[in-house]
C-alpha cells in the first residue's frame, strides 16, 4: 500500500513540475528510485513541511533539485490572501531551508 501511495504522490509530483526543466531538475523516474531507496522523504511529508508555517494555503507548482550537493523540494504556495511562497525544504530530512514571499 505504502508503494501504491509512493507512486501515485511522484505521478502527481511530475504532474506538478511541469515539462520545462533545468539541468539540476531530477524527473519522476529518479524521484521513485531516490524515494524507494531513502534518500528522500516521501512528498507527502515534505508538501506538510511547506505547508507548515502556510497552513491555510494551497499548494502549486513543485519541483526536485539537486542543489548545493542535495536534494531540495521546491514548493510555490498561495495563502488564503493571494500572496504567493516559495519554499524550499530538504528532501532527505524535511527540514525547511527557505521561506520567501514571492514578489
Amino acid at each position: 500500500m505504502k508503494r501504491i501511495i509512493a507512486l501515485i504522490a511522484c505521478a502527481s509530483f511530475a504532474a506538478a513540475a511541469g515539462l520545462a526543466r533545468a539541468d539540476d531538475d531530477i524527473g519522476p523516474d529518479k524521484a521513485v528510485e531516490l524515494l524507494n531507496a531513502g534518500a528522500i522523504k516521501p512528498f507527502e511529508q515534505l508538501n506538510a513541511a511547506a505547508l507548515a508555517s502556510h497552513p491555510d494555503a494551497t499548494i502549486g507548482d513543485t519541483e526536485l533539485e539537486n542543489a548545493y550537493g542535495k536534494y531540495v523540494y521546491e514548493v510555490e504556495l498561495r495563502d488564503a490572501a493571494g500572496q504567493e511562497w516559495d519554499v524550499d525544504v530538504d528532501a532527505a530530512t524535511g527540514a525547511v531551508l527557505a521561506d520567501r514571499k514571492d514578489d
